[in-house]
């Protein structure tokens, strides 16, 4: 690898979340905790979206694929901790470092596109919704999905190739819990201001190319709601893009706190990684689930299948 010839430092030391040894049992509990319910949360909901057929429209097409990122997003760095935690001496080689950068900011990329896919799916749904059919196909759908993903891998690689020709001369710590480009970068002992340009330009794009159209999609959807004379009919309207709405705020809000803001090394920094990259993941099959008429009754019906078939 072209990163061994220019570094004679072959990893890095991660602070974690804590040196108390009984704190990090607690951490470790808690994590864990959060682990499963991701992990069960997500499964839960993609099984739920197959198994029933009334919910094999674009809107949980793209549910599905969202808890499909969440499941990977969680996987690439919450296992780490986990190890970590229980570990004396936390590690993490440089290729290792590298690695990890990438697969964050492939299935965070990709989810800020798909988040914004899922604005203009709503956009459509209640601003032409004699059209939706037509409009969302499923041909399109698959596209706008592959597309996230495609243009997500090439700002990751992008985003890598920036680190990839650093020099790290000595034993260096990371006063982080995982590896991330804003902590990585201060450890440099080459010129990095050309690389924090460049990462600066690319979130900026990436950030609010993605959520611009969140942005113009719901000034279109609350002009579309306020216009409709029932009180049923906006409040219906609503419920339909409320929690996709928690969700963007969610992710947004943490995501570019921690990208835009210089690394401080303080608290902040880590419960914004946290927030994004591990609360997140957890929060949007509950936030689906329990704000969606639509999915609270696939689970009754799918529940009421399963005891049917027991008996």
């Amino acid at each position: 690898m072209a990163l061994r010839n220019h570094s004679t430092n072959s990893e890095f030391v991660l602070t974690g979340l804590s040196d108390d040894p009984h704190v990090q049992s607690l951490l470790f509990v808690l994590f864990l905790g959060i682990y499963l319910l991701t992990l069960m949360g997500n499964l839960l909901l993609l099984l739920l979206i197959r198994a029933d057929s009334r919910l094999h429209t674009p809107m949980y097409f793209f549910l599905s694929n969202l808890s499909l990122l969440d499941l990977c997003f969680s996987s690439v760095t919450v296992p780490k901790l986990l190890k970590d935690l229980l570990s004396e001496k936390k590690t993490i080689s440089v290729e290792g470092c590298l690695t990890q950068i990438f697969f964050v900011f492939i299935t965070a990329g990709t989810e800020a596109f798909l988040l914004s896919v899922m604005a203009y799916d709503r956009y459509a749904a209640i601003c032409h919704p004699l059209l939706y059919g037509q409009v969302m196909s499923n041909q399109l759908c698959v596209r706008l999905v592959l597309a996230s993903w495609g243009l997500a891998s090439l700002n990751s690689a992008v985003i890598v190739l920036l680190a990839v020709n650093l020099d790290f001369c000595d034993a260096q710590t990371i006063h982080h819990y995982t590896c991330e480009l804003p902590s990585l970068f201060p450890l440099s002992c080459s010129d990095i201001s050309i690389n924090v340009e460049i990462l600066i330009c690319s979130i900026i794009l990436h950030g609010f190319g993605t959520f611009l159209p969140i942005f113009f999609s719901y000034a279109c959807i609350v002009s579309t709601i306020l216009s409709i004379s029932s009180t049923t009919g906006r409040v219906k309207a609503f419920s339909t893009c409320s929690s996709h709405l928690i969700a963007v705020i969610l992710f947004f809000g943490s995501g570019l706190i921690r990208y835009l803001l210089p690394p401080s090394g303080s608290s902040l920094d880590l419960l914004s990684s946290l927030q994004y990259s591990t609360v997140t993941p957890m929060l949007n099959p509950l936030i689906y689930s329990l704000k969606n008429t639509e999915v609270k009754a696939a689970v009754r019906r799918t529940l009421g299948k399963f005891l049917q078939h027991l008996r």
